[in-house]
């Protein structure tokens, strides 16, 4: 099993992930203004479980990768120290769009709405490249079975990222309002969160693994 300082740090890189604009909470967001909670979590649902398929396939893939190809473990590193660094500047860059700047949408059926979180998850590269570049920073032959770890650490990413979007969901309109009145609050996010991401970029660079 992962320690638990290890899986904290984790932890805290997945709430990056999820916290910062990207297709999946502008999709959530919007859908929940226009067509209300259910709506929202309905396709929140959809979501889940496009990042369940993400899970198991990264961590069937990375486990025989490792096993095959020692070198890979580093040039994962590499990718993903570039890949923090690449999210954070997203986050910063002038005319970068915030995810309460939402959008109008139809109003779907049920079953509509879980396709269409399940397609807007399932076909986002950043989920598939955030798996690829940091499920190797944290799991050691030592801790035991890597396919073991990989299933844990996908699993507490499932849990901040619905947790967290459920949140948003529920008080969707409300942020939206709150943070279209007080622009500077959204640099202040923007900065903050591309602080954390550049902070992991750093310690990732630092930290060689074992």
């Amino acid at each position: 099993m992962i320690p638990a300082n290890e899986l904290l740090l984790f932890a805290l890189a997945a709430l990056g992930l999820v916290l910062s604009p990207g297709p999946n909470m502008i999709y959530l967001i919007s859908r929940s203004i226009t067509q209300g909670r259910r709506a929202g979590l309905v396709s929140l649902a959809g979501v889940l479980a496009g990042f369940l398929g993400h899970i198991f396939l990264v961590s069937f893939g990375l486990s025989a990768v490792f096993l095959a190809i020692p070198l890979a473990y580093d040039l994962l590193r590499w990718l993903g120290i570039g890949y923090l660094l690449y999210l954070a500047w997203e986050a910063v860059k002038p005319g970068s769009s915030s995810p309460f700047q939402t959008r109008n949408l139809s109003h779907d059926s049920d079953w509509k709405l879980f396709r269409m979180g399940l397609l807007t998850n399932a076909l986002n590269p950043k989920v598939a490249l955030f798996y690829l570049s940091f499920f190797p920073q944290f799991t050691h032959p030592e801790y035991g079975s890597l396919l073991t770890q990989n299933v844990q650490l996908g699993l507490t990413q499932l849990t901040i990222s619905g947790s967290v979007n459920m949140v948003i969901i529920l008080s969707a309109a409300r942020m939206a309002s709150w943070f279209q009145a007080r622009p500077v609050y959204i640099r202040v996010q923007k900065w903050f969160m591309a602080s954390i991401l550049t902070g992991l970029a750093v310690r990732m660079a630092i930290d060689k693994g074992k």
